[in-house]
């Protein structure tokens, strides 16, 4: 997506004010992009069957300058129109253009919000603001690997999915220190196709992840393995029928503060023409239904 430098400066220009006067004062920067009390801002919660996930997607409240000087490249951030999915558009210019590209940053929890990520990438804040993009790294920021997702736990291990090779899930954990190259999950987690879209527990008591099975629904469905005491992944067990369809049910997290798991729902529309295309919708349900799984001691 590319927009003229005139277009880019139009936006810029819209929310620089508020940049400026956010700056001057640290502590109402802070509080502008942290996580609310209240979430769901009256936003009715489900119960132990997924529904539909609705909110305000098109208000342009809530959108803040990133702590950006470089007119090369800016972008913004909303936390708080998506209580799930904290957005970040990057405009960096090329040429006489600004080539736009939309990320999904997300935090580890509700009480670890200063570090947001997305894929191979993280932003921090800082007292200035939230920085620029930053890499991983080359353990994962790879022209081999498609990743689509990356989810972090509190102890710092990362779980990722490869779009390019196989559909493969891998788990990376710091270990003396020392963070380990990331490794291919078992064969509980690594079957069927379009492994995808890891998510892991915080505490990583759990897994959840999508993929099509022939003991499936149809489609891709979500599936969890709970952590065993001596440190391996459980059997994959089905999230079932209250939540996976015959239609494609994916990339699952859990709400920071743990209360609601949300997924996307969708479906590949075929046109008169032979050409096709994915639409769907947001879905959540209450955790609940992770705990209803969850091996009893």
């Amino acid at each position: 997506m590319r927009y003229s430098i005139r277009k880019a400066f139009t936006l810029l220009s819209m929310l620089s004010l508020t940049y400026s006067c956010e700056n001057n004062n640290t502590d109402i920067n802070k509080d502008a992009v942290s996580i609310e009390e209240d979430p769901y801002r009256g936003i009715r919660t489900p119960g132990l069957k997924a529904e539909i996930l609705e909110y305000d997607k098109t208000s342009m409240e809530n959108w803040k300058l990133g702590n950006s000087n470089d007119f090369n490249e800016f972008y913004f951030i909303n936390m708080l129109n998506n209580p799930f999915e904290p957005i970040v558009i990057v405009y960096r210019q090329e040429g006489s253009s600004y080539n736009i590209k939309k990320y999904k940053f997300y935090p580890i929890d509700s009480e670890h919000t200063d570090i947001l990520y997305s894929r191979e990438y993280y932003i921090e804040r800082t007292t200035k603001g939230w920085t620029k993009m930053k890499s991983l790294g080359p353990m994962f920021d790879r022209d081999d690997w498609g990743i689509m997702t990356l989810n972090i736990s509190k102890k710092g291990t990362i779980v990722i999915d490869d779009a390019k090779n196989g559909d493969v899930i891998r788990i990376s954990r710091i270990k003396n220190g020392i963070r380990e190259e990331p490794r291919p999950l078992g064969e509980e987690i690594n079957t069927g196709k379009w492994t995808a879209h890891p998510y892991i527990a915080p505490d990583e008591s759990y897994l959840i992840w999508d993929s099509e099975r022939e003991e499936g629904y149809g489609g891709a469905d979500l599936y969890i393995s709970f952590r065993q005491k001596d440190g391996s992944w459980g059997k994959a067990i089905n999230l079932g029928e209250k939540i996976n369809t015959k239609l494609w049910e994916n990339g699952a997290r859990v709400t920071p503060d743990g209360k609601f798991l949300t997924f996307s729902r969708s479906e590949e529309i075929v046109r008169k023409d032979g050409t096709s295309y994915w639409a769907g919708n947001g879905q959540w349900v209450s955790t609940q239904v992770i705990e209803n799984l969850r091996p009893k001691e």
